[in-house]
Order: structure tokens, then C-alpha cells, then sequence
């Protein structure tokens, strides 16, 4: 077997330095691809599809409880409403109770509209104050020059003229050109709007 010359030797080393420069160079190139391809959804703003298999209905029940937190809000409103209208109803006194009771026993002797139906004026009042009820002041003013008592009725209708509810109010020993304001208030729902009208004043 012959040796290689010195000249050979070099020209063998060479070629293989060169080789493995080309190898590199292609292992880089491959890197540099993969690189690319992998990083492509951080260069365009896209994100990785998600994992659905980790997916628990968390979103859903979020949904249901949401859902529940409104129910329970329009409960809860609608409990209010009911204690305001309460609140409103109980602030009358049993004093102006027993007014009212005087005056339906009075007016129950009077035929006809009474005496003193010129006597009295209603105004509305705002549902904001009274818990949603419908409720209407009733203004007496005693015109003559002697005291004296006064009882009212108002009846409540409905949109076709009809009587669906009637409510008494009275004053008592009212000196001259003094004034009561009773309040007259409807315990029916607010659905079907009713209209109050003055029924019955009778001065005694």
C-alpha cells in the first residue's frame, strides 16, 4: 500500500473542510425554516387554536348565573315596590281612618251627589310617592262661615265608565275657609289604568 504525498494530503483535507462547511450551512438553512414556519402566528398576530378537550362549561354556567342575578334583581324590585306601597298605606293615621269611616256612614243617608260637591277639588299624586299606588288628594275647603264636617266619596273606573272600586275621605270640624287634604288610594293593581272621579261631597 502507497502513502499519500504530502500535496495529496492537503488537497484530501480540504475537500473535507469543505464538505462540513456545506454541511453547516444546510443544517443552518434548515433551522433557519423551521424557525420561520414555527414562528409565522407570532409574526401575523395569529394564536395558537385553543385546546378544546380543556374546555369545562365554565362559560355556560356563568350564563345561568348571570341570568339568575337578573331574576333575582326584578324579584327583588318587585318586593320593594310592594313594601313602599305598604309603607305609604300604613303612614295613615288611625285618626284619619276613623274619618273615613265617618264620612262613608254619613254619605250613606245622602241621595244624590251631596251639598258640597263645590267644596271640594282632586288633584293626582305622583306614583313616586306613593309606592306605585294610585292615590289622589282631595282638597276640602269649608266656604261657609260656620264650622263644619265633610264627607267624601270618590269612585274609581275603568276605561268603559265603570265603577270597579270606591274609597271615602272625610274632614271634621273645619273652621271657616280652612282646609283638609285627605287622601283618597286605590288598592288595585296598577294594570288596567283606573281614573278617580269625584262621586259624592256632603258638608255636615
Amino acid at each position: 500500500m502507497s502513502t499519500p504525498s504530502p500535496h495529496g494530503r492537503s488537497r484530501f483535507t480540504a475537500l473535507a473542510v469543505a464538505l462540513a462547511a456545506a454541511a453547516s450551512t444546510f443544517t443552518l438553512a434548515s433551522c433557519s425554516s423551521d424557525d420561520d414556519a414555527s414562528g409565522s402566528s407570532s409574526v401575523t398576530g395569529r394564536l395558537p387554536a385553543p385546546d378544546t378537550a380543556s374546555f369545562s362549561g365554565a362559560v355556560p354556567s356563568a350564563l345561568k348565573s348571570a341570568k339568575a342575578s337578573v331574576r333575582a334583581a326584578a324579584s327583588a324590585a318587585a318586593s320593594s315596590a310592594s313594601a313602599a306601597a305598604s309603607a305609604f298605606e300604613a303612614s295613615v293615621s288611625a285618626e284619619v281612618e276613623r274619618a273615613n269611616k265617618a264620612a262613608q256612614t254619613e254619605l250613606a243617608k245622602v241621595d244624590g251627589q251631596g251639598n258640597a260637591m263645590s267644596d271640594v277639588a282632586m288633584t293626582g299624586k305622583p306614583r313616586s310617592e306613593t309606592g306605585g299606588l294610585l292615590a289622589v288628594v282631595v282638597t276640602i275647603t269649608n266656604k261657609t262661615d260656620k264650622q263644619a264636617s265633610y264627607a267624601v266619596q270618590v269612585d274609581f273606573l275603568d276605561s268603559s265608565g265603570k265603577v270597579v272600586e270606591t274609597r271615602y275621605v272625610g274632614a271634621e270640624d273645619l273652621d271657616p275657609g280652612e282646609k283638609a287634604q285627605p287622601l283618597a288610594v286605590s288598592r288595585k293593581p296598577q294594570e288596567p289604568v283606573l281614573t278617580p272621579k269625584l262621586a259624592k261631597a256632603q258638608r255636615y
